[in-house]
């Protein structure tokens, strides 16, 4: 068993582009989201292996802007250790809403997130296609329409 460490970044410290841009491949969005949010990053004996954007939207919602696992210790549930951080964080903050947003073509993100109590709320339709350059495709599917997803805190 690894001995996880999730902790916010200091603002002497520079995120993980390398992250960031594996669950957002557009610079310019992640540039416009970051200068409001706080970064929260995990660690395994001080190996950075995972990151998280939180974003309050309002007073009583925040929103997982993007969040990523390095590619060697995906599948071995840091993902959802990283989605349960954000969840105590947003509670312990007094948010009543935690929301989250992935693509139609993102089969295991769906999953991984209704499993941890988000329910889905609505669709953005042509988000990847308005918003980005090129065309994105995830698990042989282009991605189209973010699919957005909100779990209610208590």
């Amino acid at each position: 068993m690894f001995s996880l460490v999730i902790k916010p970044i200091g603002e002497e410290d520079t995120p993980s582009y390398d992250l960031l841009l594996s669950a957002d491949p557009s610079e310019l969005a992640i540039q416009v989201y970051l200068p409001y949010s706080t970064i929260y990053q995990a660690y395994i004996e001080e190996r950075l292996i995972g990151q998280y954007v939180f974003f309050p939207v309002d007073n009583h919602e925040a929103e997982i802007k993007n969040i990523a696992v390095d590619e060697a210790y995906q599948g071995q549930g840091i993902g959802k250790l990283l989605l349960q951080d954000a969840i105590q964080r947003a509670i312990s903050s007094g948010y009543k809403i935690l929301s989250i947003g992935t693509s139609n073509a993102s089969i295991g993100q769906l999953y991984l997130y209704q499993k941890q109590g988000f329910e889905l709320s609505g669709i953005k339709m042509n988000f990847f296609i308005d918003n980005y350059s090129e065309p994105l495709y995830e698990n042989g599917i282009q991605c189209k329409h973010m699919i957005m997803l909100t779990k209610e805190l208590y």
